[in-house]
């Protein structure tokens, strides 16, 4: 570990019988260099022996600053950077590098500004770290123009640029424009392969990257660490259970389950394909962990309602010596608004700051706002938000905008969401929320005004999906399929479904269906489709019984489909692993793990 500037023990420039006729070169001792402080008396022996001003000394000095850049080595980068009459284009790269990868990115613009205006022209290896900056700082449009600068001077097609132009476009948001710049390469390398699959996965399209990784394969190039990680990823987001144990073996076969951080995804993926005890084998297994290791796995009890086991894991982790970060306070803090232990909750955020000197972020206030809201304690969620010392996102609104829904609370639901349209106003969901709580209440009124004013705003409803993987192949169905589509066979087993759910006492919520004009058998059928239902019938009819069926949902699970849920378990002797986009539901003999508290 290089030693720090305060602890750092000064080189030993000279022998101990010093010859003043011995002449002494400042490069040998900047192999033994560990710190700024070291190099600053490298430096001192350079002005010693009169070659303060050697620009082969000068480049070495800023290489080494900016290979490993702080704020500090970066300034003083700069500072011998300035001492040079006449930098080349290769300086200038090098001082732009340093900026790319430091806490200020966007310098690197301003060195490449500086070099132009010296009249240098770019070489293959300006653009790719000036691209790397666009991407840290967000700058889509910046990088764009660097791009088109790039294409003219016949550049754009170098192999270290193409992963680079890539991974910009991916951070911007843009993963199309990125995919048309991975096409345009004849032979595409493994990281350009790794780029664009990770564009892929951050983005939320599992399939293109599971496709673009078997493109990979086909290919015969090999992947990388890097890869599985984003593989993994997005069978984490596909919640595909039999895909993410083919990729285990995958990664055990090809070596690199000798990687903590591919293990940590093996966790995340299990977990969210709804398989906690595989989750648990691979932390068990694990030779090696770290604290994300262990974040995982508290995060993995979190979110499959274990709130206890979660806790105790921390307890566990602690006792070997693990500083916890963000994401373990964020599945603590998960784990106690799920269960309700509003006392444990504060208890752990308080700590973040006066034990562990981490700062709370957004995620963190919006988990608070949750556990609040969910205990019923809606007006304290008010307070807490108004009170937070950083300004309020919609997100943070949002939350208790639910809560408010949950507990039927209608006039704090529309103060807040006042408060939401004050940020953002064209969020679909919003509007759903709350007229659904209008008329669950027969605020008629409101639910047509509400209406009126989505459909000005341009708020567009999200749709509700459900998907449920079947010998290797994800099956989608969306809410209100059939009701004025096609019926189909899928559809008449749903409706023999309902019936036996009837014969033991399912009674349809009809109240959770905003629609005055329609009849309450109309509203059932609007029910009776809804995506979660359809894809757990369609798992009833094509797998063994006795088969656990494993459905991963796009919005929370509906109270209905929820009641229908329990009921299905215990008449089929089934077990049923609902996710949703808050957490896992396992159904199991008519009851939920979640103890009905959601």
């Amino acid at each position: 570990m290089a030693a720090t500037p305060s602890s750092s023990p000064p080189i030993a420039l000279y022998p101990s019988k010093f010859n003043p006729d011995q002449a002494l070169h400042p490069l040998p001792f900047l192999s033994k260099c560990t710190s700024l402080k070291h190099l600053k008396q490298i430096q001192a022996l350079a002005i010693k022996t009169h070659l303060q001003n050697d620009l082969h000394i000068l480049t070495k000095f800023i290489n080494f600053c900016t290979e490993r850049p702080t704020p500090s080595s970066m300034d003083y980068a700069h500072q011998l950077f300035d001492t040079i009459p006449q930098p080349d284009i290769a300086h200038f790269n090098s001082m732009a590098r340093g900026y790319s990868r430091s806490h200020a990115p966007v310098h690197a613009i301003f060195i490449f500004i500086q070099a132009l205006n010296h009249g240098l022209s770019p070489d293959h290896y300006t653009f790719p770290c000036l691209l790397k900056a666009c991407a840290a700082s967000k700058a889509l449009e910046e990088g764009k123009q660097l791009h088109s600068l790039a294409t003219k001077l016949g550049l754009s097609d170098n192999a270290y640029l193409l992963p680079t132009l890539i991974s910009l476009y991916t951070d911007c948001g843009d993963v199309d424009a990125a995919r048309r710049v991975f096409d345009q390469a004849v032979e595409p390398c493994v990281v350009s392969f790794n780029s664009m699959i990770t564009g892929y996965a951050r983005s939320s399209r599992p399939n293109e990257a599971l496709s673009l990784f078997r493109e990979l394969q086909a290919r015969g190039l090999k992947p990388t660490d890097v890869t599985m990680l984003s593989v993994l990823s997005s069978c984490a987001l596909l919640g595909a259970l039999d895909l993410g144990k083919w990729m285990h073996e995958y990664v055990k076969k090809n070596g690199f389950d000798r990687f903590v951080k591919v293990n940590t995804a093996l966790i995340d993926m299990y977990a969210k394909a709804g398989s906690l005890e595989d989750a648990i084998k691979v932390f068990e297994s694990m030779v090696v962990r770290d604290t994300q290791a262990w974040s995982a796995m508290i995060v993995a009890y979190a979110t499959h309602g274990q709130s206890h086991r979660a806790m105790s894991m921390f307890e566990d982790m602690k006792r070997a010596r693990f500083q916890p970060d963000e994401v373990t306070f964020l599945g603590l803090l998960y784990a106690c608004s799920h269960t309700g232990l509003v006392r444990e909750g504060f208890q752990y955020f308080n700590s973040m700051t006066a034990e562990f000197r981490i700062t709370p972020g957004l995620k963190h206030y919006g988990c608070m706002v949750d556990l609040l809201g969910r205990a019923g304690r809606l007006d304290d969620a008010y307070k807490f938000i108004d009170e937070l010392p950083i300004k309020p996102t919609a997100i943070l609104w949002r939350t208790l905008l639910s809560a408010c829904a949950s507990h039927g609370n209608v006039e704090l639901a529309k103060r807040v969401m006042q408060r939401i349209f004050e940020l953002d106003d064209s969020h679909g969901g919003d509007y759903v929320i709350l007229s659904n709580l209008c008329a669950r209440a027969g605020r008629w009124e409101d639910v047509d005004s509400l209406r009126k004013l989505m459909i000005e705003k341009g708020g567009v409803k999200v749709p509700g999906c459900s998907s449920i993987e079947l010998d290797n192949v994800v099956h989608e169905f969306f809410s209100g399929d059939g009701v004025n589509g096609v019926y189909t066979a899928l559809h008449r087993a749903l409706d023999e479904l309902v019936k036996e759910l009837k014969l033991v006492g399912y009674v349809p919520d009809t109240s959770l269906v905003g629609h005055p004009n329609m009849s309450d058998q109309e509203k059932e059928i609007v029910l009776r489709y809804h995506s979660e239902k359809l894809a757990i019938a369609f798992g009833l009819l094509n797998s063994p019984p006795g088969t656990t069926i494993r459905v991963v949902k796009n919005l929370r699970v509906c109270g209905d489909c929820h009641s229908a849920a329990k009921l299905i378990s215990l008449i089929f002797n089934r077990q049923i692993i609902l996710r949703d986009v808050q957490r896992f539901h396992h159904f199991k003999d008519g009851k939920c793990s979640c103890g009905d508290y959601w």
